[in-house]
């Protein structure tokens, strides 16, 4: 038997796994998956009045979106967006975060160059009311 690994070369993102096991794992404990795009991938339908500094961040839980698909090649709901039902779609590769609103737990994704920083950090340019200055979650109320 041979002890060596398969080549990376010949392998498929674990982006998409990732996300799968990320969402199921918020959802098993009871929080809010939210999903941070960078939506200014070409492939990626997202509203165009909720995105952010090229971002958008999406409640991606089953109680705020309908027909939620995460495969390999796309992410797909249908959700509303001031009473109005849009269909979202955009590859797993426009995925830049998924983490738990509540407390800011789940992980970060490179962009193509490689860089990286902290989700603390992604999570607050994309959505300043989600962690406060200390670097905790901070709850605000939405009516």
């Amino acid at each position: 038997m041979s002890d060596q690994s398969p080549p990376e070369e010949g392998m498929s993102s674990s982006r998409p796994y990732m996300i799968r096991a990320i969402h199921a794992w918020i959802n098993d404990n009871g929080m809010t998956p939210y999903i941070v795009v960078d939506a200014t991938n070409q492939m990626a339908t997202v509203p165009i009045a909720h995105i952010n500094d090229g971002k958008i961040v999406l409640n991606s839980s089953y109680s705020a979106v309908s027909r939620l698909s995460i495969d390999n090649e796309w992410i797909s709901f249908s959700a509303r967006f001031a009473g109005a039902s849009e269909q979202i779609s955009f590859p797993p590769a426009a995925v830049r975060a998924i983490y738990a609103k509540e407390n800011g737990q789940g992980m970060l994704f490179p962009d193509d160059e490689g860089e990286s920083s902290s989700i603390n950090e992604t999570i607050s340019e994309s959505d300043p009311g989600s962690i406060s200055k200390s670097g905790r979650p901070a709850l605000k109320i939405v009516k």
